[in-house]
């Protein structure tokens, strides 16, 4: 049992814990439409980043669902926000929006020259999609991008505990 994807020249690693306080190129946000960052990871990015963060998010107004925008990473430790505005439990076409999500981020970071990027179990937690179509739709995406030409190296999917890592080590492994 592997925690670790290899696709093309592309790497997609598991890995437990808090993706705001890793020292990586870039993080991935599910962000609301109002692009305010709200509770839980919202307030984590805020609380550590600082508020040049939710400044810069204010001059992009709303988005819309599958949309991705991009800030600085205040006083984290990575150098780029991807907010990505995903879809919510039960919404219609969830699947093909949670993809459309996952596609523009990694899109929206090859255009900002990133290469390495980590994402949140999508759409998990306050917006109720389960874990195991999280870690479906997000493991798909992720083989069909990095299958094509691309410049992304690394991936990491960052999970909190054990209850978020099992679905998606599981799914892993199906493709090893």
């Amino acid at each position: 049992m592997s925690d670790t994807l290899n696709i093309n020249n592309s790497v997609v690693d598991l890995v437990k814990g808090d993706y705001t306080d890793m020292e990586i190129e870039s993080i991935v946000y599910y962000a609301q439409n109002d692009l305010k960052l709200g509770s839980g990871f919202g307030n984590a990015i805020s609380m550590r980043g600082g508020p040049s963060i939710q400044d810069e998010l204010n001059k992009f107004g709303e988005a819309e669902t599958t949309d991705v925008v991009v800030t600085a990473g205040g006083e984290l430790k990575t150098r780029h926000i991807l907010h990505a505005v995903g879809p919510k439990f039960q919404e219609e076409y969830l699947s093909d929006k949670l993809k459309k999500t996952i596609h523009n981020c990694l899109k929206k970071a090859e255009e900002k020259g990133i290469k390495t990027i980590a994402f949140p179990p999508m759409g998990c937690g306050f917006y109720g999609v389960a874990l195991e179509v999280s870690a479906d739709i997000m493991f798909k995406t992720f083989e069909e991008y990095l299958s094509g030409d691309t410049s992304i190296e690394k991936i990491v999917i960052c999970l909190n505990d054990n209850r978020e890592f099992i679905p998606f080590h599981e799914r892993l492994n199906k493709n090893s």
